[in-house]
């Protein structure tokens, strides 16, 4: 199981303290102490299991940053901070966080946080055909392999795959994703296209994505 976590923590005391703590579990950690450097990080890839976000970081404020990061993935998110009132608790869930820890508190807490979500993160998972999706963690694996997927060609390969062996038109594609609703067809071309050279999937011969002159596209693995 990938066990990659994304730490936002400017305290540099208590992000030592974390990162080193979850070696022990065998989570490998990558620490930020500026939102804007982790939100860049979680924007070119999409291998990390969770996000660990405190709220009190420098030039945004960590609701923010949530937003953000809930806009760009669905990776699941705990909430490690001193705002530990029932107001900051509550919005936190409403805007997406799957956890909230109030500090102070032990290491071995959050360590047991994060592997209850992960292990509800495994049963997400579904095999179609070569493919392991976990639609919970926006990951896709071709044959173990990671597949690098922005987030509007993962929605686009997920939408495909539920509708295997059925054509999908563009503007279908289109509708089932969070791109606006005035992109051209040639933004979708586009999106296919990069999602084959991803796959490994020969436009001219055809594995697993089917062009249908002008119609759209279909799954057929």
């Amino acid at each position: 199981m990938n066990k990659k976590v994304l730490l936002i923590e400017d305290d540099l005391q208590m992000q030592s303290l974390i990162t080193e703590y979850l070696k022990g579990y065998s989570f490998t950690c990558y620490a930020f102490a500026h939102p804007q450097d982790a939100i860049k990080e979680l924007e070119k890839h999409n291998s990390y299991s969770i996000v660990i976000l405190d709220l009190m970081l420098p030039d945004i404020d960590g609701f923010d940053v949530l937003k953000r990061i809930k806009s760009i993935s669905d990776i699941p998110v705990i909430i490690s901070s001193a705002r530990g009132d029932i107001g900051n608790k509550i919005h936190g869930f409403d805007l997406g966080a799957d956890d909230y820890l109030a500090k102070p508190y032990e290491p071995r807490e959050l360590v047991l946080r994060i592997e209850h979500i992960l292990k509800k993160g495994l049963r997400s998972k579904t095999m179609v055909g070569e493919f392991t999706i976990d639609k919970a963690n926006r990951e896709v694996f071709l044959d173990d392999y990671s597949i690098e997927f922005t987030k509007i060609e993962f929605e686009i390969f997920i939408f495909l795959v539920q509708n295997r062996d059925k054509i999908s038109s563009r503007e279908q594609i289109l509708n089932a994703t969070s791109l606006n609703e005035n992109t051209k067809n040639r933004t979708i071309d586009t999106h296919i296209s990069n999602i084959r050279n991803k796959i490994g999937d020969d436009p001219k011969e055809p594995k697993y994505i089917k062009s249908v002159w002008g119609i759209g596209y279909k799954f057929v693995n």
